[in-house]
């Protein structure tokens, strides 16, 4: 019996590349804690602290909008025709 193991390498993508990404047409949703809001969204205003967003980014991680549900951030990606893909 042959114990292999596969090394995967992953490659750096340059910002610029992940904005041309799907035409520039990708987004994604990601979780962030209110404590955390004022790095990406400073124009927010002050919230409560331990409270759960969810922020709509462009492929390059550009931020693109913050609400208090999942749905509202894929509804609003879709109303811009971008197309919202799962990140881990």
């Amino acid at each position: 019996m042959t114990n292999n193991t596969n090394d995967i390498t992953f490659a750096k993508i340059s910002p610029e590349a992940l904005a041309v990404l799907g035409g520039g047409r990708i987004a994604y949703v990601r979780t962030i804690r209110s404590e955390d809001v004022q790095k990406q969204f400073p124009q927010a205003p002050q919230l409560a602290p331990g409270t759960l967003l969810y922020a709509l980014h462009a492929a390059d991680g550009t931020p693109i909008m913050l609400t208090d549900s999942r749905e509202a951030a894929v509804a609003n990606a879709w109303s811009q025709e971008l197309e919202t893909v799962s990140v881990h």
